[in-house]
């Protein structure tokens, strides 16, 4: 069977520890869209990690770990990774990473810095990883798939040649930089090739075998459905699909044979970047709950910068779930709102005057106004509780009324940073 674990709102959900977690029982884990733009963080019995490229099955030998074509490889970083977690004592993962995956060459990583600077103050928020010129390059059929780095040398001079008279133009023009150094970028792709090449293979025929075999196959999803190009609010987005629909794309096998998706959505909201964020608070209030958020604080796995934070948006929620397919939610970090008094939810939002439980297109979302309902909080440490009846009251009818709320089951519940702080449910709202 195929599971999918995914985003329901902005990303930095908690995904990689629901992931963790299930892969307990997985045969195969798939990173299937994305590059190092954002991180996992996930805690185990070898510490503490924030994985930015490497699957997060990558702490379990047992697993085939699998990245799919619709990455953006970094292969600098892909290696970095590999090494800073088998240095505290991982055994070596298993990887395979698709031949038809692209390369993040270093002018994209080049651009994307270039541009951001460029727009100044009405800039996207990037991480400044290459993301958005690599997607950019894929689209516009200039991109490096890695199988074509095996291209003899006339072969690739051509490419670089081609590729590189349009680089040329905008950096020289537009950014008023030195032009590319081609024969440089032939060395790095040299010299890179030789680095990836044990990892490289056909993704769509192990995986459909192992869906032949009935394997467990978890697909792991980066960010979330408000940072989707299509159905988030664009153009505060990502370049790449973080739909659960589109690991069947990237990894080209049937979209049928994805059974279970688990959505994952945090008990308050997050978001790095730049773009529309209804429920956002600010000042010392923000302050206080970011700093009680997550394992450490809200701040960026990949960037280090505060994430921006407010309270829980059911509209957003609601809809995120609906876009991705949830048939469970997975309901994160409720122990860190345990020093509250009270919790608002928002559960509207106010338009032009009306109110609307709808979530509206992003020139729509700029005026709306969140309309919240007020939650008496439960003032204890929940870490450790394994069953949801020993949850305090107020605890378990915060969940329960945005369970209702959103209209999909919240069969999960992480209490903790750990691997084993996880509670399950059966929810009435389950098929």
């Amino acid at each position: 069977m195929v599971t999918a674990v995914v985003g329901a709102n902005w990303g930095d959900e908690g995904k990689g520890k629901i992931t963790d977690t299930l892969a307990d029982r997985a045969d195969v884990v798939i990173r299937f869209q994305g590059g190092a733009n954002a991180g996992h963080t996930i805690v185990n019995e070898y510490g503490k990690f924030a994985l930015h490229t490497v699957p997060s099955g990558a702490f379990h030998q047992n697993i085939m770990n699998i990245m799919g074509a619709g990455v953006a490889l970094d292969i600098d970083k892909f290696m970095s990774e590999i090494k800073s977690i088998t240095d505290k004592g991982v055994p070596e993962p298993n990887i395979l990473i698709s031949d038809r995956a692209q390369v993040m060459m270093p002018y994209h990583v080049l651009f994307d810095t270039l541009e951001e600077a460029r727009l100044a103050g009405k800039s996207y928020g990037s991480t400044k990883s290459g993301i958005a010129p690599f997607y950019s390059d894929k689209f516009y059929k200039i991109g490096w798939q890695v199988q074509e780095l095996f291209m003899d040398d006339d072969d690739l001079k051509e490419k670089i040649n081609h590729v590189c008279d349009i680089k040329d133009t905008l950096l020289v023009n537009l950014y008023h930089k030195d032009p590319i150094d081609r024969a440089g970028l032939l060395s790095w792709i040299k010299e890179k090739r030789e680095i990836i090449a044990p990892y490289i293979g056909d993704v769509s025929k192990y995986v459909c075998d192992a869906i032949d075999q009935d394997k467990n196959i978890l697909l792991e999803g980066q960010l979330g459905t408000m940072k989707d190009p299509d159905n988030g609010i664009y153009p505060m987005v990502t370049s790449s699909s973080p739909l659960a629909a589109y690991g069947a794309v990237s990894c080209g096998f049937a979209p049928w044979a994805i059974k279970k998706i688990v959505v994952v959505s945090k008990a308050y909201s997050s978001a790095v970047g730049a773009g529309e964020f209804v429920s956002e608070i600010f000042g010392d209030e923000a302050d206080t709950l970011r700093n009680h958020g997550g394992d450490g604080g809200e701040y960026g796995a990949t960037t280090g910068r505060p994430r921006r934070v407010g309270w829980y948006d059911t509209v957003a929620s609601r809809y995120g779930c609906r876009v991705q397919g949830a048939t469970d939610v997975a309901f994160t970090v409720v122990d860190d709102l345990g020093y509250l008094d009270e919790i608002p939810v928002c559960i509207g939002y106010e338009i032009d005057g009306k109110v609307t439980k709808d979530f509206p297109v992003t020139t729509k979302l700029s005026k709306a106004k969140p309309v919240y309902r007020t939650f008496p909080g439960w003032k204890c440490d929940i870490r450790g509780i394994k069953k949801y009846e020993e949850l305090p009251e107020n605890c378990r009818n915060y969940i329960e009324f945005i369970e209702k709320e959103i209209g999909f089951p919240i069969t999960m519940i992480s209490n903790g940073p750990s691997r084993e702080d996880i509670i399950y449910r059966e929810s009435p709202l389950s098929k």
